[in-house]
């Protein structure tokens, strides 16, 4: 069983005061690499400083407190998902995808995702760091899928799909797709409920950044499908997709119940399968669940931004699928001089 990394801010820094450089001359001190222990505090530090600069916690810590019990409870739990749901994903990357995969462009993105995962873990440790004062609930957090049940089945099928030497690439493609599209997309609008609520500034910015990045990351998993000359059959993959459906109903409406804030578990229900349908059509097959987006907001984070660049750094990316159009590409002569 593969447990989640500890968070690399976590490590404890008298570590570094027994380093073996203790006594060597300043020429072999410039020779010698840096410990692992220095190594990963110094990675650390560079992962969050890229957030840090980008995302304001200082009115969070305020709303945190307000919050009722059982909302500080659902936000902790999906933050502590998150947190072990990236170090998943990125062992998927480095141990199958990135040795069996061998278009240099193809590598490359994989390159940068496990990069960019890093840093989405980073920010989750430092969300879990700001809003969890005890240190015995951060460690419960922090290995939630040991300590998690429902955290626990949801990892469980994603490692599945990384031990699993039988399915083929194509299959596990959709697979992981499944994770970032769908067992992240419960989660994210959860979160963006709350910033429609004008709740916790800080966890909504960040989390639109990466819910930004994933659908990237969801985008280029649908291309790598589509130019696979031995695809999956339509039904392997509606199998593959309708499993991920229910094991992230359960999540949200039975285990961890969005009512806790507020939000009707229903819905839920129906924005899961609707996005499930949007990654069919992605990945070329027909609707499954043909059912239509019940959450209005999640329709207007998807749309143009136009943030005050004086304000806030932009967080806008285009989400998959959205604003295109098929003309949106075609050659014309009637535009006006």
């Amino acid at each position: 069983m593969l447990s989640v990394r500890v968070p690399l801010g976590t490590i404890d820094h008298q570590q570094l005061q027994l380093s073996p450089m203790k006594g060597l001359s300043l020429a072999d001190k410039e020779n010698t690499p840096p410990s692992l222990s220095s190594t990963r505090v110094l990675a650390s530090k560079a992962a969050r400083k890229i957030f840090q600069e980008s995302v304001d916690l200082s009115k969070d810590i305020q709303h945190w407190e307000a919050l009722k019990p059982e909302e500080r409870y659902f936000i902790s739990h999906v933050l502590a998902f998150f947190a072990a749901s990236d170090g998943i994903v990125n062992e998927n990357l480095v141990e199958r995808f990135s040795q069996e995969v061998q278009i240099t462009e193809a590598r490359c993105f994989y390159g940068f995702q496990i990069a960019m995962e890093n840093i989405h873990s980073e920010m989750y440790s430092l969300l879990i760091d700001t809003y969890i004062k005890d240190s015995k609930e951060r460690e419960f957090l922090f290995n939630a899928i040991e300590t998690m049940p429902c955290v626990k089945k949801k990892a469980d099928w994603a490692l599945r799909w990384i031990g699993d030497k039988e399915a083929t690439y194509g299959e596990r493609v959709v697979a992981f797709a499944a994770v970032e599209g769908i067992f992240f997309s419960g989660s994210f609008a959860s979160i963006f409920w709350l910033k429609k609520r004008g709740l916790m500034p800080g966890l909504t910015f960040s989390n639109e950044l990466i819910s930004r990045d994933e659908g990237l990351h969801c985008d280029f998993a649908c291309l790598m499908f589509k130019h696979l000359l031995h695809k999956p059959s339509e039904q392997r993959v509606k199998e593959i997709i309708i499993n991920a459906v229910r094991i992230e109903q359960e999540f949200l409406t039975e285990a961890l119940p969005v009512k806790l804030i507020g939000m009707n578990c229903n819905l839920m229900k129906q924005y899961i399968e609707f996005v499930a349908d949007r990654l069919m059509l992605e990945l070329g097959f027909n609707k499954v669940f043909k059912v239509e987006n019940p959450f209005d907001f999640m329709e207007n984070i998807s749309l143009e931004g136009k943030t005050n660049f004086f304000e806030k750094r932009v967080g806008e990316y285009q989400r998959m699928g959205v604003m295109s159009s098929p003309t949106e590409n075609s050659f014309t002569l009637d535009a006006d001089f």
